[in-house]
C-alpha cells in the first residue's frame, strides 16, 4: 500500500496525545493509592493540554488525507457497519473528555463527592479520568480496527494490528510524560519513564510477532488465481497502460525492496533500544534533556514504523500490475 503521510501524522499524534493522557490518569491513581505523592493540579492540566494538543493535531493531519474536507462528517454516518465511522464518533468524545479532564484540574475540583472503601475519595477528576480512559482504549481499537478489519489486505488482519496500535501509543505517551515531568523538573520522570520502558519492551515483542506472522503468510491470491492461468512461470511485460493510474499510485508504495528492509531497520532501533538507553542513562546521570530526546527519537521512529506498516500491506489488485507492483 500507499503510505499517506497525513494518516501516518494521524495515527502517530492521536496514539500519542491518548498515551500521555492515560499516563497522567495513571499517575493520579497511584497518587490516590498512596503509591506516589500526589502533584499539583497544574502538572495534570497541562499534560491534559498537551494530549489534546495532539490530538487536535492528528484530526487536522486527517483533513489532508480527503478529497472533498467539507464532507468530512458525513464519514460517521455509517457506523453501524464501519469502524472509520467509530472513530470519527470515538474521537471527539476523547478530545471532549481530555479537556474536561484538565479544566477540572485546574479548577481545583478536587472535592470528594463520595467515598469508596474507607479511603478511597472519588472526585470529578477521577472519574473524568476513568472515563477518558475507557474511550482512549476504545479509540484505540476503533483506530487499528480501521485496518486490521481489511480481511483481503492479509499483513494488516490480525488481532497483532490492534496491541500494535494500543502499545505504540502507550508507550509513546508515557515517553513524553517522562519527557514533561523532566522538563518542569517533576520526580515523577522515573515513575513514567520505567512505565515508559515496559511497555516499549511489550510493543517489541508485539511488533516482532507481526513481522515474524507476515513473514510467514502464504497468500490466496497469486498470478495465477488473478488471471485464471495454471502456468507455473508467468510474467507481466507490461502494465497494460502508458502511463500510471490511480490504482499504480495509490495501493503501492513505489519503492525497493531495499528501501523497505532499511526502514524496518531504522524504526526498530529508534523506537526500542535507542529510547530505552536514553531513559537509563537519564536515572544514572540525573538529565533533564535525555528523556525528552528519547521521546524525540522514539516518535521518529514511530513515523517510520508507520510507514513500514502501511508499506508491507500488499494489496492483491497488484497482482495486475506486475510491471509496476
Amino acid at each position: 500500500m500507499h503510505p499517506a503521510l497525513s494518516v501516518i501524522f494521524l495515527t502517530t499524534l492521536i496514539g500519542a496525545g491518548q498515551g500521555l493522557y492515560l499516563a497522567m490518569v495513571t499517575g493520579q491513581l497511584y497518587a490516590v493509592a498512596r503509591f506516589l505523592p500526589r502533584q499539583e493540579e497544574q502538572f495534570y492540566a497541562i499534560g491534559s493540554l498537551v494530549a489534546l494538543v495532539l490530538l487536535i493535531a492528528g484530526l487536522v493531519a486527517s483533513f489532508f488525507h480527503l478529497g472533498r474536507p467539507e464532507r468530512a462528517w458525513r464519514a460517521a454516518a455509517m457506523w453501524k457497519t464501519s469502524w472509520l465511522s467509530r472513530e470519527v464518533i470515538v474521537l471527539p468524545v476523547v478530545m471532549a473528555l481530555v479537556f474536561a479532564y484538565g479544566i477540572a484540574h485546574l479548577l481545583d475540583w478536587t472535592q470528594p463527592l463520595f467515598r469508596v472503601g474507607q479511603s478511597l475519595d472519588v472526585d470529578v477528576t477521577l472519574l473524568l479520568g476513568l472515563l477518558g480512559t475507557v474511550a482512549s482504549f476504545a479509540l484505540y481499537v476503533c483506530t487499528a480496527m480501521i485496518y486490521a478489519g481489511v480481511k483481503f489486505l492479509e499483513e494488516w488482519h490480525t488481532p497483532l494490528t490492534v496491541t500494535n496500535f494500543i502499545f505504540f501509543g502507550a508507550a509513546s505517551g508515557f515517553m513524553l510524560a517522562a519527557a514533561y515531568s523532566a522538563y518542569v523538573g517533576n520526580p515523577l520522570v522515573t515513575f513514567y519513564g520505567t512505565w515508559a520502558a515496559i511497555l516499549t519492551v511489550v510493543a517489541l515483542g508485539s511488533r516482532l510477532a507481526h513481522l515474524l506472522r507476515n513473514a510467514r503468510i502464504k497468500h490466496k491470491s497469486t498470478v495465477q488465481t488473478a488471471i485464471g492461468v495454471r502456468h507455473t512461470a508467468l510474467n507481466q511485460m507490461a502494465q497494460g497502460a502508458t502511463g500510471g493510474s490511480f490504482n499504480t499510485r495509490e495501493f503501492f508504495h513505489g519503492r525497493d525492496s531495499k528501501v523497505l528492509i532499511l526502514i524496518r531497520y531504522c524504526f526498530l532501533v529508534l523506537v526500542f533500544p535507542a529510547p530505552i538507553l536514553l531513559i537509563g542513562a537519564a536515572y544514572v546521570t540525573e538529565s533533564s534533556t535525555l528523556p525528552i530526546l528519547a521521546f524525540a527519537i522514539q516518535f521518529v521512529g514511530l513515523m517510520l514504523e508507520r510507514w513500514s506498516f502501511f508499506a508491507e500491506a500488499r494489496h492483491p489488485q497488484n497482482l495486475y500490475y506486475q510491471s509496476v507492483a
